[in-house]
């Protein structure tokens, strides 16, 4: 019985975020705490789910900008019920790391990236926000402050794409082990592979859509346990 609840509870968290019905998200997820259920399952195959929907609504030009805004404040609705139930130090499978995260010089656009920055904090990692229209060295020298697990970057243009590859390579060559996600409209699955890159984010239109899709990423990830 709980199970169906369980799954019942997730298709109202994850249909709320997508028709950007807050009150649905929030009586879910009181519902999901009230049943005694992971908080972090709520939030990652709950929430996010609905997000990764949305991302793909938007990609698809069904869903706009405004819609987006709205769907993600019934997202924020349900992080602000479900975040503060999330044990982070009792959790075996939660990484406790840091990540770098912001958007690369000549991009404005940081809804996107606020979004990731949620669920990278939920997941357990202290964040480090550079913020929109950050200088390329700046993600080097975060890096290397903070000594962060992972990066996180996107480009709009092939004319700050470029600067990429020299980014992905000054900081694996302070650590090798640094996980580095790049999106964005110009990139490839190939470029980022070529630029050394850990992680793509495909088919993104721009920085919101990208970021959605490095949510994706990062789930995908705590699911296969690589993080």
């Amino acid at each position: 019985m709980s199970e169906d609840k369980k799954k019942e509870l997730l298709e109202e968290l994850k249909e709320g975020v997508i028709n950007y019905d807050e009150e649905r998200v929030k009586k879910a997820a009181e519902e999901w705490i009230k049943n005694g259920f992971d908080a972090n399952e709520g939030i990652f195959e709950g929430l996010a789910a609905g997000m990764e929907v949305v991302g793909d609504l938007f990609e698809k030009n069904e869903y706009f900008v405004p819609e987006v805004l709205m769907c993600a404040d019934a997202l924020y609705a349900g992080l602000d019920i479900l975040r503060p139930h999330v044990k982070i130090d009792e959790s075996k499978e939660r990484l406790k790391g840091e990540v770098v995260i912001g958007t690369v010089e000549g991009d404005v656009h940081d809804i996107g990236k606020n979004i990731v920055k949620l669920m990278f904090e939920t997941a357990g990692f202290t964040v480090h926000d550079l913020g929109k229209d950050v200088p390329l060295e700046k993600f080097v020298e975060e890096q290397m402050r903070t000594d962060s697990d992972i990066v996180a970057l996107s480009a709009m243009m092939t004319t700050t794409m470029v600067g990429m590859k020299k980014v992905v390579e000054k900081i694996k060559e302070k650590n090798p082990n640094v996980l580095i996600l790049l999106g964005g409209a110009p990139l490839s699955e190939d470029i980022a592979k070529k630029y050394g890159a850990d992680g793509y984010a495909p088919d993104a239109s721009n920085a919101l859509s990208e970021a959605l899709r490095m949510v994706s990423t990062l789930r995908e990830m705590k699911k296969k346990g690589e993080i």
